[in-house]
């Protein structure tokens, strides 16, 4: 504890001396390394690393979907009760805001989501889901554990902060926009800067993948009914197919990216449900249903895409003596904007993983059609996405998020706690003078 001391008296002394003008970063790499360097070794510690560990496999065991994380959400409150550090509940229904610090800006946040996903896991392990139907198959139970972890090390050198750090422990990213809703409750509205990670299963161990501007897609889902009229499948001229209408719609659908979307402006229509019909072969059915998502990369083509899709499906069903009805049911799966990860948390980002783990460890993120409801963080306040990986080849293949055989690399922990730690404690080392100058406009966290 205190070894962030000796870098805080070098901050008074340059503030004293200095123009009270924010630089990008005046800690020198020395300074970063000690930091750094110090973080880690306490996050691979034995007695913190096995903490971290059952913490995530005690999570994984009893895996909740979004908003229903009453146990994950109690587990967190009982850690951060043990710990002394103060907390919101509930906000958005199971989630929980945590604050180390002075209760004053700058206010930095550290996010990680809590739920899991509605399927049966198939790997078999002793601490494999003891819920049916429910698995931890996108790495959660480890965001949840690794921000737990730099809790307890943030906590360690609270008497060492001038600003707050925020503990976002979010519900609901799997398609409920949980972090809209974090939002909407008001609790984030001081914050200045957010950071979040995800667990890779493409990325080596000790590698993290990173980039500036958008490095995620905007996103949303559909469904359309089409209705004709049903019938005899041998006496077609007296119905109105609602089959052959809704396959018209989904090539006419295609076209939309193939020959209405500019080539370089990335974009994704995708028909991914087909519903119709009864168990006959004979029978063509009153009415089918139609689902799928469509993403892009601004919110002109996203409004665009939107757009063209309620025309498509209703007209082409007017072609076919159809009546189409159109649902995006934002209410309960809200469109998703696109992760803009900001340019000057980049360059914080590359300064301190680039001491932790070495700059040559920097793997450059491409952009991906996938979605993050991070996004809505960053859409609010600068923010900051980064991939955190864990492949280690000798230990066997590691599958996909989302596959009922994806495995977590215990390994990897430990970076993420580090990563998370020095990435708050930097943050507001680096921003002491902007919060000397700062509007005192803003409520007290504590």
């Amino acid at each position: 504890m205190g070894f962030l001391k000796w870098v805080l008296a070098f901050f008074i002394l340059y503030t004293s001396l200095a123009t009270p003008i924010l630089s990008t970063s005046f800690l020198n790499k020395e300074e970063l390394a000690n930091i750094s360097a110090n973080f880690l070794n306490i996050a691979k510690r034995p007695e913190l690393f096995d903490w971290i560990v059952s913490i995530r496999r005690t999570i994984h065991e009893n895996p909740e979907l979004g908003f229903e994380e009453f146990e994950t959400s109690k587990l967190i409150r009982n850690e951060l009760d043990k710990m002394g550090i103060f907390y919101n509940y509930p906000v958005a229904v199971t989630g929980v805001v945590g604050f180390i610090g002075t209760g004053k800006p700058p206010f930095v946040a550290l996010r990680a989501d809590m739920d899991a996903l509605a399927m049966q896991e198939e790997v078999e392990w002793e601490h494999k889901s003891k819920i049916p139907g429910k698995m931890h198959s996108c790495g959660h139970d480890a965001h949840v554990a690794m921000l737990l972890g730099a809790a307890k090390i943030l906590q360690e050198q609270r008497d060492d902060m001038q600003g707050t750090i925020l503990l976002v422990f979010q519900p609901a990213e799997e398609g409920g926009g949980g972090a809209k809703k974090m939002l909407e409750s008001g609790i984030l509205d001081n914050v200045d800067a957010i950071f979040g990670l995800h667990i890779s299963a493409i990325n080596p161990i000790g590698t993290v993948a990173a980039n500036y501007g958008p490095i995620m897609a905007g996103s949303g889902f559909f469904e359309a009914v089409i209705k004709g009229k049903g019938g005899h499948a041998a006496i077609p001229q007296h119905t109105i197919d609602p089959i052959l209408a809704a396959s018209n719609i989904i090539v006419s659908l295609q076209h939309l990216v193939s020959r209405e979307a500019d080539p370089l402006d990335s974009q994704v229509v995708t028909v991914a449900k087909f519903k119709g019909g009864g168990g006959a072969f004979n029978v063509i059915p009153d009415s089918v249903t139609i689902g799928g998502t469509f993403r892009a990369f601004s919110k002109e083509s996203f409004t665009q895409l939107k757009q063209r899709i309620i025309e498509v499906i209703t007209r082409q069903a007017d072609v076919q003596r159809c009546n189409a009805t159109v649902d995006f049911d934002i209410k309960n799966r809200p469109f998703y904007p696109v992760t803009v990860n900001n340019k000057a948390l980049h360059e914080h980002f590359r300064n301190v993983a680039g001491q932790m783990l070495g700059i040559d460890k920097i793997i450059e993120k491409k952009p991906t059609m996938g979605t993050e409801d991070f996004s809505f963080f960053a859409e609010a306040f600068p923010g900051y996405f980064y991939l955190l990986g864990m492949v280690d080849e000798t230990k066997g293949r590691f599958e996909s998020g989302h596959s009922p055989f994806y495995r977590v690399n215990e390994d990897a922990l430990p970076y993420g706690v580090a990563l998370h730690a020095s990435l708050a404690a930097t943050y507001l080392l680096e921003h002491q003078v902007k919060s000397i100058t700062r509007d005192q406009n803003f409520h007290d966290e504590l």
